[in-house]
């Protein structure tokens, strides 16, 4: 592309301070070419049929398989987590892409439906037919992972796309679309821009066919007015609050240890973490006692020296800060930490418990290191807790006899059960949310076809003796299509 970048801007990595790399601030001529030459390669890439697609994303998934120590010191580099937590990331992402890559051509096949008696004439089928070009924003807090899980599901069901990775980690962005050109038979099928928040609005101004958005409540009902005004449809995964509910019969040891890691690791800047623990008064103090001392055995740390990392966008910290010192003033009591417990670029871990309800530590996602631990004194109560929040994303249950009728219950996209955040590591389930957390899926059956769009053929496979779609239709034929529908009472259909 011969037009010129001139705006720049730096990936700093969050430890050190260290400038990592310089990229193009993109303008919205920029951004409108590259849509442009996204959609001028999506003959190639759809012509290539499912079984062509298949083969180049499996041999991107073995690309990045063979490059997995590349890309997951990039992660850790851009974010500050440990080595080990970013090959996890990478590994779950390359998952997907496989599953994505296999199962695109079933869950894409043409339905065939009944047409019901009073059209028995006729042969109905739904055919899935992708979008066109997919723009996707993602989030800095897992930059491969979460976007991966819209950019594999969209490039799977046959559309190109245009990636805006988060302004803190656009090197995994560029890095993710210049190993696809490797495989790919055409580099613009998948494409990167970079910037800030300008970027991403002229993304969703631009001629783009839908939109997959991963971020805040606040920044996609900004997205989702944007895209509005060109019909641009929008998949929206944003914050969340998530419960979990330790009921009386809990393996204990078990809920402990697997909350804490929920809570706690990646700095506890994960949309489906743990942030509200609710625990049968019955076992409360016991599962408190094992809790607090587990977590006194986490520390926040350089790759190398902590169980995680630093708050990768430094803005957080005040929000940690803020909800921490609310969460005292207004009665709650610390465990462990506290308000000295931000230490610019960390956060050391913080367990707080008796907080009320309608503290903000309690309504509003931390997206800190920060855990909160209420008693609750019947099931129906905790299932009333958990409920009560503006989100509605991910939530976790610890029971041995009761957890799928509590997860049941729970308003909420995903829950899992003697198990934290499980959800998210299997390709096939769908992940999203409800209420403030968002709308639209990714991931699984409903992730593929979120990037496509139902088309309805109908044939005739032979005429019937009475006209209905005429103007020659008879009095007859009315009375007795009426008198069809009065007996039949949509039967057989």
């Amino acid at each position: 592309m011969a037009t010129s970048r001139k705006k720049t801007f730096d990936s700093i990595n969050p430890v050190s301070g260290e400038v990592l790399a310089t990229f193009p601030v993109d303008s919205k001529d920029i951004v409108s070419l590259v849509v442009e030459t996204a959609h001028e390669a999506l003959y190639q890439w759809q012509h290539l049929g499912f079984k062509g697609r298949k083969k180049v994303l499996l041999d991107w998934s073995s690309y990045l398989i063979s490059h997995v120590d590349e890309i997951a010191e990039l992660i850790s580099d851009e974010t500050g987590k440990p080595i080990s937590d970013a090959k996890l990331e990478a590994a779950l992402s390359i998952n997907h892409i496989g599953w994505a890559a296999r199962n695109a051509e079933f869950v894409m096949s043409p339905e065939h439906r009944s047409p019901g008696a009073l059209m028995a004439n006729m042969s109905a089928r739904v055919e899935h037919s992708p979008v066109g070009v997919v723009g996707v924003i993602g989030p800095w807090n897992y930059p491969m992972f979460t976007p991966l899980g819209s950019i594999t599901y969209a490039l799977a069901a046959g559309n190109a796309v245009v990636f805006k990775p988060s302004e803190f980690t656009p090197a995994v962005g560029v890095w993710l679309a210049d190993s696809f050109s490797q495989v790919a038979p055409n580099e613009d099928i998948f494409q990167v821009i970079t910037g800030f928040g300008d970027t991403g609005k002229y993304l969703c101004e631009s001629e783009i066919n839908k939109l997959a958005f991963t971020g805040s409540t606040k920044t996609a009902k900004l997205v989702a007015a944007t895209c509005a005004a060109n019909m641009i449809p929008v998949i929206l995964e944003c914050g969340g609050k998530d419960p979990v509910i330790v009921a009386e019969d809990a393996n204990l040891k078990a809920a402990v240890e697997n909350t804490l890691w929920s809570a706690m690791s990646n700095a506890g800047q994960t949309c489906i973490g743990a942030e509200r623990v609710y625990v049968d008064e019955k076992i409360a103090d016991r599962f408190i006692e094992l809790f607090v001392a587990e977590a006194e055995k986490i520390t926040a740390g350089a790759p190398g020296a902590g169980n995680y990392g630093p708050a990768t966008m430094p803005e957080q910290l005040d929000v940690i800060a803020a909800h921490i010192a609310d969460a005292l003033k207004r009665g709650g009591k610390a465990l462990l930490g506290g308000k000295k417990s931000v230490q610019p670029p960390y956060v050391q871990p913080v367990v707080l418990v008796d907080v009320p309800e309608d503290a903000i530590a309690m309504t509003e996602e931390t997206f800190g290191p920060v855990i909160i631990i209420n008693r609750f004194h019947s099931i129906d109560h905790a299932i009333r807790l958990a409920n009560a929040s503006k989100y509605g994303l991910g939530a976790s249950v610890w029971s041995k006899r009761q957890g799928k009728k509590i997860a049941s219950q729970l308003q909420c996209g995903m829950v899992a059960v003697n198990s934290t955040i499980s959800f998210a590591a299997i390709p096939s389930v769908p992940f999203g949310g409800v209420k403030d957390s968002g709308y639209g899926r990714i991931h699984g059956p409903e992730g593929i076809l979120e990037f496509t769009y139902p088309r309805t053929v109908v044939r005739a496979r032979f005429q019937l003796p009475l006209a209905i779609t005429s103007f020659n239709r008879t009095y007859f034929a009315d009375k007795l299509i009426v008198r069809a529908i009065k007996i039949l009472k949509g039967r057989l259909s």
